[in-house]
């Protein structure tokens, strides 16, 4: 995969680092998804090549993440929780690459504002509809921040499924196991319009936090099934 990004193209997600330390950390992280996890991706063309996107992977594992950034090479912009920031090494290096901090005990409206202005810019970022790891084969409650982001930017979200992350690196676990890791991108649910000059009602709300859901479940249910017919 080609991870050349322009200098406009990492400002969409707000990055600091230059285009050739990005390009540099996406092909390591495609050798490791390559060789460590031997990843697979099913439906890559249902990820649009331009336009602001919502990448909604379920979310089973520390790593899905990583993972999940194998499904465009676009650059990604993503969420990480704001303990992580702590550490100003791994903080600095976070943010360099596209990474802001959201605290998850509440509604983070900075992190929310951060998000918007990525995908207001036309950029690439990874959201997790769940919220925190779950467990299990069926698609948690899901918040309604991918929902919102949507409604106000017209970002199309993109569910993906991803098959044994909790078998590798399972909650409370500190080092990933080897086995291969099959996704599947879904059919994106879109919103009409942008709504970002209008009070976004919660009827509204609800409806695209359901389709996003309802895609993300048959996206999980279709990965399961393909690792279930390989063994």
């Amino acid at each position: 995969m080609r991870y050349n990004a322009t200098p406009h193209e990492l400002d969409a997600i707000g990055a600091s680092a230059p285009w050739w330390m990005y390009a540099t950390a996406r092909w390591l992280a495609h050798q490791i998804n390559k060789y460590m996890w031997h990843v697979e991706v099913h439906g890559r063309f249902n990820i649009p090549a331009t336009g602001p996107v919502i990448i909604a992977p379920v979310h089973r594992s520390f790593i899905d993440f990583f993972i999940a950034s194998e499904v465009t090479n676009r650059p990604i912009a993503f969420m990480a929780k704001d303990e992580l920031w702590k550490y100003r090494l791994p903080a600095k290096f976070l943010e360099a690459f596209g990474a802001f901090p959201v605290n998850r005990s509440g509604v983070d409206r900075k992190a929310l504002e951060r998000a918007e202005s990525t995908l207001k810019s036309g950029g690439t970022l990874i959201l997790f509809p769940e919220g925190t790891r779950r467990s299990g084969g069926t698609v948690g409650e899901l918040h309604e921040g991918a929902a919102f982001l949507a409604a106000r930017t017209g970002a199309v979200v993109v569910p993906i499924g991803l098959s044994e992350t909790e078998q590798i690196m399972p909650k409370g676990s500190k080092i990933p196991k080897r086995m291969p890791v099959k996704i599947v991108i879904g059919k994106s649910v879109h919103v009409s319009g942008t709504l970002s000059s209008k009070r976004i009602r919660r009827s509204e709300l609800d409806k695209i936090t359901a389709d996003i859901g309802k895609s993300m479940q048959d996206a999980f249910n279709v990965v399961n099934d393909i690792n279930d017919i390989n063994g």
